[in-house]
């Protein structure tokens, strides 16, 4: 008798797109569930699930934690990617860097401690399990 509307779910916030533009300076943390672009500067801290692009004449000092990170600018802390960091010319980047996979384009300076989460296990521990 009477018709059921369908509901509809809200739009995934992974899909949209955050920017801060060239002249912005933005100091503190930032929280989001969607993609950013960086074009200006931010002192301080940005988590998000989503992908993070560093443009030429962007600049991140602080930390990072995002799904998938592209950077052409600048990047000066601990930054955290859980899944593919890509390093395009002329990309700047020094400090801590956690992911799980890296691509580092030639131009690209990449003066940073890093570690691989790449599910590969260290050759110690095998050995290890194989003399017990």
């Amino acid at each position: 008798m009477f018709s059921e509307s369908k509901k509809t779910k809200p739009a995934s916030n992974q899909n949209e797109q955050n920017r801060i533009a060239a002249g912005t300076l933005i100091t503190g943390e930032i929280s989001g569930k969607g993609c950013f672009r960086i074009e200006g500067t931010l002192e301080g801290s940005l988590k998000t699930p989503g992908k993070v692009v560093i443009s030429e004449g962007g600049l991140i000092n602080g930390t990072l934690e995002c799904d998938n990170a592209d950077i052409e600018g600048r990047f000066k802390g601990k930054l955290l990617v859980k899944g593919v960091l890509t390093l395009r010319s002329p990309a700047n980047l020094e400090g801590e860097v956690i992911a799980g996979k890296l691509a580092v384009e030639p131009g690209a300076i990449f003066n940073a401690t890093c570690e691989m989460n790449g599910g590969v296990k260290p050759l110690k521990k095998e050995n290890e399990k194989r003399s017990a």
